[in-house]
């Protein structure tokens, strides 16, 4: 959720109905438009201005394209890196910056062999 509307949900919810015109739909997807239709319409998310973000449909549009949800995680970040990046170099550049990210410490595995989905048993 978003403390303020993220204008990417709507086009990426738009693009969510052209995918699931090609795979067929998604049970998925109704649950996910009835906690949308649930959340807009409750006092706590209203009062606190909250909004559905990009990834709440962006990962229905991936598990349709046939994505392994174990990906998913690695989709969600691919797009953010630019951010992160530009970020970093921003810290880097003024130490003064008072805006700054949380520290954050990737705690996975370690670099492993890949195994094409169809490879494993």
């Amino acid at each position: 959720m978003y403390k303020n509307f993220d204008p990417r949900s709507t086009i990426v919810k738009k693009i969510a109905y052209d995918v699931f015109e090609i795979t067929g739909t998604n049970p998925l997807l109704d649950i996910a438009l009835k906690l949308e239709e649930a959340a807009l319409a409750d006092d706590y998310f209203v009062s606190r201005k909250l909004y559905p973000n990009v990834d709440f449909y962006s990962g229905l549009i991936y598990q349709a394209m046939g994505f392994p949800m174990s990906m998913f995680t690695v989709l969600f970040a691919i797009p953010r890196m630019s951010g992160w990046l530009s970020h970093w170099q921003e810290l880097l550049a003024d130490p003064e910056q008072k805006i700054s990210r949380p520290r954050q410490l990737y705690v996975g595995p370690d670099a492993r062999d890949y195994l094409p989905q169809s490879a494993r048993g």
